[in-house]
């Protein structure tokens, strides 16, 4: 029979982890589906590991694997991708606004052939409009980079076993999984779902994290940014050729624009952009330098196979190269 994997990044998650663990069991035993739970602890500050370890003993399908610290959501969901055995394998939210009824659904059309299930949004739940607008835009290009529709994307995936060995396989080490799970292609297929409100806890994200998440994944997966440099360069060009003429006009009829001011708004202008361009340079080099590093994306320091018969967390130093 065919085994799915569950992979469920978790940070600060100590009020969700045991409900998580109880509920997804409930609805994927009630199908009849053979599963394992792979929650990954990103270096958590509280008692989530605890609490993982907890759910471990309760039940033997829950898998559990702890950082030596915080590594980030990306990192989190490729080790559980590497940890799962599965024959499918999904990533989803452990606060459970990914709504565990629609992995049966997923996992159905999984069997019927589709080698990736993206789950989409319907609505955003609660997000203020500038949240809104904000996404739509990283999505618009972020769609213009893969050349896939990631309008309403999500980490809410169900991939088969090759397609998850062909996304472990790319080695950067900034990896934007929501991007590669398309980008990798496959047969796939769309599901939709409504994003449910979180029963405990609170989100991490704040509005500076999801910026610098944004760019972040932008500059990791797309060229895109230095296209902005290249254009705003033009734009400077056209509008030095119409001050030019301007100026030149005026001169000749014997109305020769008076310098201080021009001068100062002309100097401001290409100074700005000039920055601006060296900013986006410089960021794209800080990455270029990070992956010619070749750390590893993560650190496991524990880990805890459900299905052992003593039930023992094994000290791990697994590097994933």
């Amino acid at each position: 029979m065919s085994r799915l994997s569950v992979v469920l990044p978790a940070y600060n998650e100590e009020l969700m982890v045991i409900k998580a663990c109880r509920t997804l069991k409930a609805v994927l035993s009630l199908a009849g589906i053979g599963y394992e739970l792979v929650l990954v602890d990103d270096g958590s500050s509280d008692g989530t590991w605890n609490r993982i370890r907890e759910a471990s003993k309760e039940d033997p399908n829950v898998n559990g694997v702890h950082f030596s610290r915080n590594f980030g959501k990306e990192a989190a969901i490729m080790a559980g991708l590497a940890q799962a055995s599965g024959d499918a394998i999904a990533v989803m939210d452990c606060d459970l606004q990914h709504p565990p009824e629609t992995l049966v659904e997923m996992f159905h059309l999984w069997e019927q052939g589709y080698e990736v299930v993206e789950g989409v949004k319907t609505s955003r739940g609660k997000e203020s409009v500038m949240h809104q607008k904000s996404a739509g835009f990283f999505y618009r290009i972020m769609s213009r980079a893969t050349g896939f529709d990631m309008q309403n994307a999500s980490d809410f995936k169900l991939l088969d076993r090759k397609a998850v060995e062909s996304v472990l396989s790319m080695p950067e080490r900034s990896m934007f999984f929501r991007a590669a799970a398309s980008w990798v292609g496959f047969r796939s297929i769309s599901v939709p779902f409504q994003v449910q409100e979180r029963e405990a806890g609170e989100s991490k994200w704040s509005t500076r994290k999801l910026i610098c998440y944004a760019f972040r994944n932008i500059v990791a997966f797309t060229t895109i940014p230095l296209q902005f440099v290249t254009a705003g360069a033009v734009g400077c060009f056209c509008c030095s050729l119409v001050l030019l003429v301007y100026s030149l006009v005026r001169y000749f009829t014997g109305h020769a624009v008076e310098g201080y001011t021009t001068l100062l708004i002309v100097l401001l202008f290409i100074g700005s952009a000039v920055m601006m361009s060296l900013g986006i340079i410089g960021y794209y080099i800080a990455r270029i330098y990070e992956e010619v590093k070749r750390r590893p994306r993560y650190i496991v320091s524990k880990i805890i196979h459900g299905g052992d018969k003593n039930n023992e967390e094994t000290d791990s130093e697994t590097i994933r190269k």
